[in-house]
C-alpha cells in the first residue's frame, strides 16, 4: 500500500531530507514537510524536491499543539513519518532539556494530534493510516564484542539522548495499545551520507581533514558502530510505512560494523585517492586521539533480518561504496557546508560536560 499524502516531521534534517527527496523523486505522493529549522535543519538539503508542487513546507514546532492540529486538518495525511528529534549525544550531555522537550513532549503532542485526526477518518481511512516513528539503536544500550540488537532486545539507554528516544518509543507503543492508533516503529544504526550536519563523525572528519586540522578520535578509537547509508535508510523507512504491520518494530542496519578508528582511516584513504596531499603525505597523519566521551557506549550492531525477511529490504550500499560517494559529495558540495560553517557551527567539540 503506497500512501498518497505523507506528513514528514523533521524533513529538513539529515535523514528527513533524504526521505523527502526520495518521496518526491520516486513516488507520486504529496509531502507536507514540517521542520522547526533548528541549527541542524537545512532547506538546501532538499535539493530539487523543494521546487516540486507536491512538496509543501511548514516551519513549525512539533510541541505546538495548535499548529499540529491545524496541519493535520488542512493537509489530511494518510501517513505520518516522524523524524523530528534532537539527535546529537554530545549535545544531550551538556543540554538535555531540549532533548526532553522535543523528543518526549514533541512526540506526545504529535501523537495527540494524530490520534484525534485518525479518529475522525472513515473506516477505510482509519485502517490504512500509519504513524511511523523513527528511532535509534542507542535505546538498547551497549553491546560487548559479541551479539546484535534485535526487535526483542531490552531497552537500556545510557545517554540523555537515548533515554528520551526510548521514552518516545514507549509513548508510541502506548498509543497503539491504548487507543488503537496504527503505528510502526524502526530503530536504526548510525547513518552517514550526503547532507549530514558536520557535528557528526564522518562529515566532521572529512571537513577537518581537507582543512588540515587534527582529526579527533575519542579514546583509542575502538568503539564500534554499524554504519547505514542514509539513502538505504530512507528506502527502508518507505518500505515500513507502506508495508509494515501495525504494532511491529523493524531494526534497520547496514551490515557494516567498523571501529571509529577504521572509519577515520577509511575517510583518509579516500581523500588520499581523491585529493592527494603534496609530497605523498597521508591525511591519516592528522589523526589525534582525544579524551573519551562520558559514558561512551562500546558497541552497537543491528540484526536487520526481520525487515529483510518480511519486507524484502536490503542495503544497496556497502561501507566502501558509501564512504567513497560520501567523501566525493562533500568535495563536490562546498557551497552546502561552507554556508553551515559560516553560521552557528565551526567544528568545535561538543559535549565536554564542563571540561
Amino acid at each position: 500500500m503506497q500512501h498518497a499524502r505523507i506528513l514528514v516531521t523533521g524533513g529538513a534534517g539529515f535523514i528527513g531530507s533524504a526521505v523527502v527527496r526520495q518521496l518526491i523523486a520516486e513516488t507520486n505522493a504529496d509531502v507536507c514537510n514540517i521542520d522547526k529549522l533548528t541549527y541542524a535543519g537545512n532547506l538546501a538539503s532538499l535539493g530539487a524536491a523543494r521546487q516540486s508542487d507536491r512538496h509543501h513546507f511548514v516551519q513549525a514546532d512539533i510541541c505546538d499543539a495548535a499548529a499540529m492540529a491545524s496541519i493535520f486538518a488542512e493537509f489530511r495525511p494518510d501517513a505520518v513519518m516522524h523524524l523530528a528529534a534532537e539527535s546529537h549525544v554530545d549535545r544531550s550531555i551538556d543540554g538535555p532539556a531540549d532533548f526532553v522537550r522535543t523528543n518526549l513532549v514533541g512526540t506526545f503532542t504529535l501523537l495527540e494530534a494524530a490520534t484525534a485526526y485518525w479518529r475522525g477518518l472513515d473506516e477505510v481511512g482509519r485502517a490504512t493510516f500509519r504513524f511511523h516513528h523513527i528511532s535509534t539503536d542507542e535505546v538498547f544500550g551497549s553491546l560487548g564484542r559479541e551479539g546484535q540488537f534485535t526487535e526483542k532486545t531490552a531497552y537500556d539507554p545510557r545517554s540523555p539522548y537515548s533515554a528520551t528516544k526510548a521514552g518516545s518509543d514507549h509513548l508510541v507503543r502506548a498509543w497503539h495499545h491504548t487507543h488503537g492508533l496504527p503505528v510502526v516503529l524502526t530503530n536504526c544504526s548510525n547513518n552517514y551520507g550526503p547532507c549530514h550536519f558536520p557535528e557528526k563523525l564522518i562529515p566532521l572528519v572529512i571537513l577537518k581533514a581537507i582543512s588540515g586540522q587534527p582529526l579527533p578520535v575519542y579514546g583509542d578509537g575502538s568503539n564500534v558502530r554499524d554504519w547505514l547509508h542514509v539513502e538505504d535508510h530512507a528506502r527502508a523507512l518507505r518500505a515500513v510505512v507502506d508495508r509494515g504491520v501495525p504494532g511491529e518494530t523493524y531494526c534497520v542496519g547496514g551490515n557494516a560494523e567498523r571501529t571509529n578508528l577504521q572509519v577515520v582511516q577509511a575517510i583518509c584513504a579516500e581523500l588520499d585517492r581523491l585529493r592527494p596531499l603534496d609530497g605523498g603525505k597521508s591525511y591519516a597523519a592528522q589523526i589525534n586521539f582525544v579524551a573519551d566521551r562520558p559514558g561512551h557506549d562500546f558497541r552497537y550492531a543491528i540484526d536487520a533480518s526481520k525487515i529483510a525477511r518480511e519486507l524484502g529490504w536490503h542495503p544497496q550500499e556497502s561501507f566502501e561504496t558509501g564512504i567513497a560517494n560520501t567523501v566525493q559529495w562533500y568535495l563536490d558540495n562546498e557551497d552546502w557546508w561552507r554556508a553551515i560553517q559560516n553560521g552557528t557551527y565551526r567544528g568545535e567539540r561538543l559535549g565536554l560536560a564542563g571540561g
